[in-house]
């Protein structure tokens, strides 16, 4: 081997063997790098082990106060928000929600304390992660053996409520927990702020906004059957234009309490009873949408479950009583009288087989329950600023059997004043008489109270008048007070009214002491009849029910009797032509102009010939008007009480006009069935003669110049006294004339409403003899005969406007076709008669007025051409 390939083989070896020394270093340093990044990757691409985010039940509830019953709250102890359980056993299960004013103010509508709003069936469902209140629809009826039944539910809207987030659950124990603020704190459950309705002045008095931060619970009690809450709902508004009355500390934030109640549905024997058109029970009406009737009603009876304790004994006590309680806030000197009265209806429950039906206790000074308890009826008593009531006998009820589950009776301590329910007396406003109160109350409520106080402060105006002794102004009161808790009651029991019961008894029965003597004074205490006050001071007896009705013992035992076969409860119903027996409701009272058609059904009247007692009526005012002045002034006293005397004794003679006013036109009303023995044709018109009595009377006492005269001196003294600034929003000066015409307004309301005239034209076709030509004659001669040749006073010359003004609106008004063509022909006939007889002649005054009429009346034909 050569030199030079010798050394170029070594330093080829040199380089090997360094590459050998060096490569084990260097593969090791790749392995360790690659395993390290390797391991590395390892660790990052394996997550760490999460911890569960799903809180439980225990610990949402842990800083919360648990308050068990029918629906389990927790509510926390730092903020007082309050969650709600639901168990499996809960879903799908139908429960009554029933709520009811614990506290309001009048300005707010019908919010007093006592007003019940009403009960209704739901069903807590669940939808996936969410809790539902549904509300169900019960007014409809399916047979359940009609194949029908099964498409029970089309077109047919339940209502949603409210859909709540299930915040935990309890799977083993089947448990759902839900956050409930939104389910109370709102008005989810039901409206308490009143809707605005259009018209409404933009000056009234309005809530604010339901306030969130301020609205809060005030109460929880939870029992096994309910669960109740107390929610103070404040509504707040920046500004206000009007801040209310006294009753309002604050317009900005006014707060109304309500009690809200969530109730098991009643799992008993409790059997239904259905309507009948010849006893008044309220009921929740039903529809059967499997009947081929044409009456295809199922209208459940309200009334209790009463079950005897002995099914088999004539007089039975019932396994459990409707037992009472008096409100511990009750008047001592009252007590037994409010308890005579209750108790007064274990006498009609006889007659139904159950002997002490009902019970009455005194709640306890110390008691623990509040009288707003749905466990407890509680006869309550408030003396609010302004009350709604001076009676209110509520119920609620199951509404899908007709069960009544618990009833409150509101007394109001104005029934004991002189104190006067509205301000603007003098200018037709107050009371019954005014074309405001004699509006039909859709709520049904009773205005009983309201009535019966104007009653009571006439009557103390005749006994005062007359020198009566104290003992007989207590026996006012004590009647008064004995026969509005009997009504009350009645509502209780599941009565509505009977306004018809008045006509029982003539006036001669009534003006005998002896003969009315202990007796109800008419067939039933459900009726709104005026108190019996005789002009003869020597003939005065009872002034009021001092025992139920021989109508309202029928009542309860249709109600209430075990009847063993369907033929024991028709044979009780055949009874329904007796005369004590007669009956008629609110739906066909004829409190208001044009309303309804029968003149018996009406309130504040009394007696079998309410013309000839309405006309008694009016006298007796007219008597105490001429001695007022000198009766009612005490000396080192303001003239408030001889203003409140005049008022009240105007009052009565307009409420007497409208009772004379509804017999023209009148059709008597018979509901009993076909071919029942007594029975009459449904409808009779109200006869000839009778009719023209009350023309005859109206002319006289409604009409006539001198209608509503009073001693002219009497004028200056009706001063009310001054309090305050009272007198800055308008002049005290008495509106004599505008009170007046109020008055009669409302009489010519009815009798040119054009349901009483195409009525009269009717009902010529089935009796009346009473034409609608002879009758719009009368009155035109009524209204104008007397004066219009000679000098008119001004109490004339405002009715005559005003009649002329009516019918010029039959013919050209914005309810012209409401009216039939032959009333609108007498309409304009009357007009040009007028016209005629309106010759200027008389004083200025006169002759100012009846230019003014032909003018009226000129312009109003040129308008017709």
């Amino acid at each position: 081997m050569t030199l030079q390939k010798l050394s170029a083989f070594k330093f080829v070896c040199l380089v090997f063997t360094s590459l050998l020394f060096l490569a084990p270093q260097h593969i090791d340093a790749q392995t360790k790098k690659k395993k390290k990044k390797k391991n590395q990757t390892e660790v990052i691409a394996k997550p760490p082990v999460k911890k569960s985010k799903d809180k439980t039940i225990k610990d949402l509830t842990k800083s919360s106060k648990k308050i068990e019953g029918l629906f389990t709250i927790y509510q926390d102890t730092i903020t007082g928000a309050i969650q709600m359980l639901i168990s499996e056993g809960q879903l799908d299960k139908e429960y009554i929600y029933f709520s009811q004013i614990a506290d309001g103010v009048k300005d707010a509508g019908s919010t007093a304390r006592g007003i019940y709003k009403g009960s209704k069936v739901f069903k807590i469902e669940k939808y996936f992660n969410k809790i539902e209140f549904v509300t169900q629809n019960t007014s409809f009826y399916f047979d359940p053996e009609n194949p029908l039944s099964k498409s029970k539910n089309a077109n047919i809207s339940n209502g949603n409520m409210a859909s709540l987030k299930i915040e935990a659950q309890d799977p083993k124990e089947g448990l759902y927990l839900i956050k409930a603020d939104g389910l109370f704190l709102s008005e989810t459950l039901s409206q308490i702020k009143s809707p605005s309705h259009p018209g409404k002045s933009s000056k009234a008095f309005k809530l604010g906004s339901l306030s969130k931060t301020k609205t809060k619970i005030n109460a929880i009690k939870n029992y096994e059957e309910n669960t109740d809450l107390v929610i103070e709902y404040v509504y707040s508004s920046p500004s206000v234009l009007n801040s209310g009355s006294n009753a309002i500390s604050d317009g900005r934030n006014v707060s109304i309490k309500v009690h809200h109640s969530l109730i098991a549905m009643p799992d008993n024997d409790y059997e239904i009873r259905y309507d009948d058109p010849r006893v008044g029970y309220f009921t929740t009406q039903v529809d059967d949408q499997t009947s081929t009737k044409t009456i295809a009603y199922r209208d459940l009876v309200h009334r209790w479950h009463l079950k005897k304790k002995d099914p088999e004994a004539e007089l039975s006590e019932p396994v459990e009583p409707i037992t009472w309680w008096i409100e511990n806030s009750t008047p001592l000197e009252w007590r037994e009288t409010i308890k005579e009265g209750v108790l007064q209806w274990n006498v009609a429950f006889e007659k139904a087989g159950f002997k002490n039906a009902i019970q009455v206790n005194v709640q306890p000074d110390d008691a623990d329950w509040d009288a707003g308890d749905i466990k407890y009826n509680v006869l309550r008593w408030t003396s609010s600023p302004d009350p709604l009531f001076g009676g209110y006998g509520p119920r609620f009820f199951n509404p899908k059997t007709g069960q009544i589950l618990g009833a409150d009776i509101m007394l109001e301590f104005i029934h004991f004043t002189t104190r006067v329910f509205y301000d603007k007396l003098l200018e037709g406003t107050n009371s019954n008489h005014s074309e405001e109160h004699i509006e039909y109350h859709k709520d049904m409520r009773c205005s009983l109270g309201h009535l019966m106080h104007e009653d009571l402060m006439f009557a103390n105006a005749v006994a005062s008048a007359t020198d009566a002794s104290d003992l007989e102004m207590e026996r006012i009161k004590r009647e008064s007070m004995l026969a509005l808790i009997m009504h009350e009651v009645g509502h209780t029991l599941g009565l509505n009214h009977n306004m018809k019961a008045s006509q029982l008894f003539t006036p001669e029965q009534l003006g005998n002491p002896e003969f009315i003597k202990g007796k109800c004074l008419t067939a039933s205490v459900m009726d709104y009849a005026t108190l019996n006050i005789t002009r003869d001071r020597s003939k005065q007896g009872q002034y009021d029910d001092v025992t139920i009705g021989p109508y309202d013992m029928w009542a309860i035992q249709f109600g209430y009797t075990p009847f063993k076969t369907d033929k024991e409860k028709l044979d009780l119903l055949s009874l329904s032509t007796r005369p004590e027996l007669i009956f008629g409701n609110d739906a066909d009272d004829m409190r208001s102009p044009g309303k309804a058609i029968d003149p018996r059904v009406m309130v504040n009247d009394l007696s079998s010939d309410a013309i000839a007692y309405a006309i008694d009526r009016i006298e007796l005012a007219n008597d105490l008007m001429k001695t007022a002045k000198t009766k009612f002034i005490k000396n080192d006293e303001s003239y408030e009480e001889l203003r409140r005397v005049y008022l009240s004794l105007s009052g009565q003679k307009a409420s007497a006009s409208n009772i004379i006013s509804r017999y023209i036109g009148g059709v008597y009303v018979n509901r009993a069935m076909a071919g029942q023995k007594g029975g009459k044709q449904p409808y009779t018109p109200v006869s000839l003669e009778d009719q023209k009595r009350a023309m005859n009377a109206l002319k006289n006492y409604v009409f006539a110049s001198n209608a509503f005269n009073a001693p002219n001196d009497l004028y200056n003294y009706l001063a009310k006294q001054r309090r305050g600034f009272d007198f800055r929003d308008a002049p005290e000066d008495p509106k004599i004339h505008k009170q007046v015409l109020g008055y009669q307004k409302i009489v010519l309301k009815h009798l040119l409403h054009p349901n009483t005239l195409q009525r009269i034209t009717d009902s010529e076709l089935y009796g009346n003899k009473y034409s609608l030509s002879t009758f719009m004659s009368d009155l035109n001669n009524a209204i104008f005969k007397s004066d219009i040749y000679s000098n008119v006073n001004s109490f004339r010359q405002n009715l005559q406007l005003e009649y002329v003004n009516m019918m010029i609106g039959m013919l050209t008004g914005k309810q012209n076709s409401k009216f039939t063509h032959n009333s609108k022909s007498m309409a304009l006939y009357n007009l040009k008669a007028i016209r005629t007889m309106a010759a200027p002649s008389g004083n200025i005054a006169s002759r100012a007025h009846k230019q003014h009429l032909r003018t009226r009346i000129d312009n109003a034909i040129k308008e017709i051409k």
